[in-house]
């Protein structure tokens, strides 16, 4: 595997201006009203705070939501932000997350499908839909068939990962991948950007749920965060194994 470019999953500055590249990649034929409906969730579906209620800032939306069908691969990733912040706080977090990676990165939303605080709340990060398939901008090569879930916050190594966050993760990871699919497997993705780790049209074989380093150089999500990946994965299979 040759070297890429380093990155960051993001880097601590106000209100976390984002530096890791990640442009959506337009697929053809985005599927709209053509779309399947979706077939019955591995899990319950958690509590999520929509946008509505987060006060997003829906102006800032360059183009509508595009979807790309069945969720193959959980990304989990971290934002950058300090983790002193009160809970409280994470609705303005997230709009000047939103304002950052629009005006900042110059995306048509917010990359991440999903953001969780460190208390375990879940809300709606790119808008589209949180039942339908859309596709982020979180994961360079792999937005489309995945879902990018963000922990709010950085992760270096020896810093506490909060219970309440990695069940959150768990909770809306469960619920959005598709059932027939494994959180302590292995599926197959195509990369669709030779941007990531591997080339454009290449095979590549990845963990269920997977670290955003998996498919980029970059730090995300942290040390501390990427080793707490199996117990995610565990406590994704718990939950599903509740709604049998």
């Amino acid at each position: 595997m040759w070297l890429r470019r380093t990155a960051v999953c993001a880097m601590v500055v106000p209100l976390a201006f984002l530096v890791f590249r990640d442009a959506p990649v337009r697929l053809a034929a985005p599927a709209r009203a053509t779309a399947k409906p979706a077939s019955p969730a591995g899990a319950e579906r958690p509590a999520i705070v929509s946008r509505a209620e987060w006060h997003a800032d829906e102006s800032l939306v360059k183009e509508d939501a595009v979807y790309t069908g069945t969720v193959k691969a959980v990304f989990v990733h971290h934002t950058g932000h300090t983790n002193a912040y009160d809970c409280a706080d994470a609705p303005g977090m997230l709009r000047a997350m939103e304002e950052a990676h629009v005006r900042g990165e110059g995306w048509d939303d917010i990359g991440y499908n999903f953001v969780v605080d460190r208390c375990g709340t879940v809300y709606e990060g790119r808008a589209g839909g949180v039942g339908r398939s859309v596709r982020g901008a979180h994961a360079t090569g792999f937005n489309a068939h995945s879902v990018g879930i963000a922990a709010l916050g950085t992760f270096d190594p020896g810093v506490p990962v909060p219970k309440a966050l990695v069940e959150g993760i768990a909770k809306v990871g469960a619920w959005k991948l598709d059932r027939a699919v494994d959180p302590r497997g292995i599926v197959r993705m195509v990369s669709t950007n030779d941007e990531s780790l591997y080339r454009r049209g290449e095979v590549v074989y990845l963990h269920a749920v997977a670290g955003h380093r998996d498919t980029f150089q970059t730090y995300c999500p942290g040390e501390a965060l990427y080793a707490q990946l199996p117990a995610i994965r565990a406590e994704m299979v718990r939950l599903r194994a509740l709604k049998r």
